[in-house]
């Protein structure tokens, strides 16, 4: 009987020691050697690839924003600010959900089927829109011209960046709502649009808050 009592005292004291020095590696210094070779090599990143204006950060290269204007008396949908180059439809997770709307409560997907009426009924007005708002005196914007970008939201609802095409689409605009010249405009988003990783993954794009920051950046020295 003390042999056996003897015996499980001793599981226990190494069944506990094992659990103290697993908590210990796996719970303590993992996460700080980690946390210190992030910081170390990878300081942007590991700190929420913070885009900074102004002395301040103003948001994440990550993650899109709105450029909205503040909601009219009676609105419930705000009206974009034309002046600023537009993301992508901010549908998160559609209507009859949660809508992120670029606010971090969720991410996700409409998840409607390629021949839902729904969805194709969103992209013919997400299209009837872009050639509006981009139709200025000059430059008529065809249903040909608008990226498939333009019109559709990306599977997290909350992407920072948009295609070249769709950005080219917006110069006309962008440059007429700040008075500058359409030349500059065209020349800031050609600065920053990147091109496909190593050369060969995924597509050239153009991160939408960079390219603000720089609009707002030219228009104030006019």
């Amino acid at each position: 009987m003390n042999n056996s009592v003897t015996n499980t005292a001793r599981l226990l004291g190494a069944g506990l020691r094992a659990l103290l020095v697993l908590t210990l590696v796996t719970g303590v210094i993992y996460p700080l050697v980690v946390t210190g070779i992030a910081q170390g090599l990878f300081p942007g990143r590991a700190n929420g690839s913070e885009i900074k204006a102004d002395g301040k950060v103003v948001g994440s290269s990550l993650i899109g924003q709105a450029y909205n204007l503040p909601l009219k008396k009676g609105q419930q949908t705000p009206e974009p600010d034309l002046k600023w180059f537009q993301g992508r439809p901010q549908n998160g997770l559609g209507h009859n959900s949660v809508n992120t709307q670029y606010k971090l409560i969720v991410s996700g997907a409409t998840n409607l089927a390629a021949d839902s009426k729904d969805l194709v009924q969103q992209v013919k007005d997400a299209q009837a829109a872009v050639i509006k708002d981009n139709s200025v005196p000059g430059h008529v914007v065809k249903p040909s011209d608008v990226p498939a970008d333009a019109v559709t939201s990306s599977a997290s609802g909350l992407d920072p960046n948009i295609s070249p095409a769709y950005a080219d689409l917006q110069v006309h605009r962008v440059a007429e709502k700040n008075n500058l010249p359409l030349a500059q405009v065209q020349k800031l988003v050609d600065e920053h649009t990147d091109g496909r990783t190593l050369g060969f993954i995924g597509e050239p794009r153009v991160n939408v808050l960079e390219l603000n920051i720089a609009l707002k950046d030219l228009a104030a020295t006019k």
